[in-house]
């Protein structure tokens, strides 16, 4: 038998997190197509109505499952989702929406455009380019609420986190790690690359839902041509009287 073979992972994976939580490795790789196998599984879950499933926390390639301990056990869910596992890729892809995010780059809204900039050999003009060129699937929503992990980052725009985090990262800025982009939904410490940032509150915890995306969802950045225009936004959106624009597909 080859070492091939031997070493060959079969998924899906199951690893308890206490006694009222697990996560379920689906695979090994950051992919839209390992991604939609995870949210798949979500939505048969919700189809099923298991009860005693408490919350699905879907990331990049995995999922945790929180769940009640005195009405489900470890192997009645792995069970379930073994079960799951092919519908789930056959669950047809839901409506998603991209959504237009206004973003204000560069300047003292950007302020490590220059760096990013120096690392990637691009002029600051062309990283507004591509970066705002894309439409980048939303993988997953953390580390803070609401902050979207997005893929599909522009080769050419990769590049290291801060050596040393921000010990405070406004709102709305929009960064770069590595080969992701996302947006600081509330102020907190960070150590990703700043290259803009959006007058919009992608979550806010007075609305229900709180957050205007969801895993699954694309988001498409818009550049603002100047600080006055990102006021004018900036204000509306205080004033509730601004409204994101969404396509939906």
């Amino acid at each position: 038998m080859s070492s091939e073979t031997t070493n060959k992972i079969e998924y899906p994976l199951f690893r308890p997190l206490g006694d009222s939580a697990i996560l379920v490795v689906v695979g090994d790789t950051v992919s839209p197509k390992i991604n939609t196998h995870v949210r798949g599984l979500i939505t048969e879950i919700l189809e099923k109505d298991w009860p005693g499933i408490l919350e699905m926390v879907p990331s990049y390639c995995s999922l945790v499952i929180h769940f009640n301990p005195f009405a489900l056990s470890v192997i009645a869910i792995e069970k379930l989702i073994r079960d799951l596992w092919e519908p789930a890729l056959a669950v047809e892809k839901k409506v998603g929406k991209t959504v237009l995010i206004p973003t204000l780059y560069g300047g003292n809204f950007g302020p490590d455009i220059k760096t990013v900039s120096d690392l990637t050999g691009l002029s600051p003009k062309e990283i507004i380019k591509r970066h705002s060129a894309a439409q980048y699937l939303v993988y997953a929503l953390g580390f803070s609420p609401g902050f979207p992990y997005l893929g599909g980052l522009d080769e050419g725009l990769k590049c290291s986190r801060l050596s040393s985090p921000r010990l405070n990262v406004p709102a709305g800025s929009v960064a770069i790690a590595d080969a992701q982009t996302g947006i600081y939904p509330v102020a907190s410490p960070g150590g990703w690359r700043i290259i803009g940032r959006t007058p919009v509150k992608i979550f806010d915890h007075e609305l229900d839902p709180p957050s205007i995306i969801d895993p699954g969802d694309f988001i498409k950045f818009q550049p603002l041509d100047d600080e006055e225009a990102y006021i004018h936004i900036r204000d509306q959106v205080e004033q509730r009287k601004f409204e994101i624009e969404v396509i939906l597909s």
